[in-house]
């Protein structure tokens, strides 16, 4: 049960890292937590952007346009989708080198459980502050590190101290691959593909 599985890895890490490898699901159940769990930020961004307005300092709210705020929620569900298939086939890619033989499946599964709580802390947009949203952001991040340097162990069935050195990769080609979409959205954005603004 998906839900089960996000509690646990909140709860008790390391017992629910064992569990998922001992069931190992299919790639349809990776895929399933992951399309459910995007879906969480992104209606919540939605909804923060077109009816809530976003605050910035001391100015007045900031609100998007309905098209823009669903054109803005859409291209962030995609961009986390593609985000954790790209760390997979990371971790994939790089197991052999550590001495490590997963399934691709198996490669998503640590790739999306590992995502879920930078993806999650996305719901804190429902309170648009930018501080707010920012700190949220960065602690879902540093626990989705620390699920990930529990995890790769567990998952790849490798020491402890190699798995140390693999989770660390993964998490500098995982920055890497954040910068890398940041100054992609960055050129769309200044290149006329923004949102557009509404006032009230």
């Amino acid at each position: 049960m998906i839900l089960n599985h996000i509690w646990g890895l909140y709860a008790h890490p390391l017992e629910e890292w064992k569990t998922i490898d001992q069931r190992h699901e299919s790639f349809r159940f990776a895929l399933t937590h992951i399309l459910l769990i995007a879906l969480l930020p992104c209606a919540a961004a939605y909804y923060a952007s077109a009816e809530l307005g976003w605050s910035i300092g001391a100015r007045d709210p900031i609100y998007l346009t309905q098209d823009s705020a669903v054109m803005m929620a859409v291209a962030m569900y995609l961009g986390m989708i593609v985000a954790v298939f790209a760390l997979a086939y990371l971790i994939h890619w790089m197991a052999k080198t550590f001495g490590a033989t997963p399934t691709y499946t198996q490669s998503l599964e640590l790739a999306a459980y590992t995502a879920t709580p930078a993806i999650m802390s996305g719901v804190a947009a429902l309170y648009p502050e930018l501080w707010f949203v920012t700190m949220a952001f960065l602690a879902g991040v540093a626990y989705s590190v620390y699920l990930l340097y529990t995890g790769v162990p567990i998952l790849m069935h490798i020491p402890e101290e190699r798995g140390f050195i693999y989770a660390s990769s993964v998490v500098t080609a995982g920055l890497i691959m954040m910068v890398v979409l940041m100054v992609v959205s960055a050129m769309l954005w200044t290149n006329g593909l923004g949102p557009s603004y509404t006032y009230r």
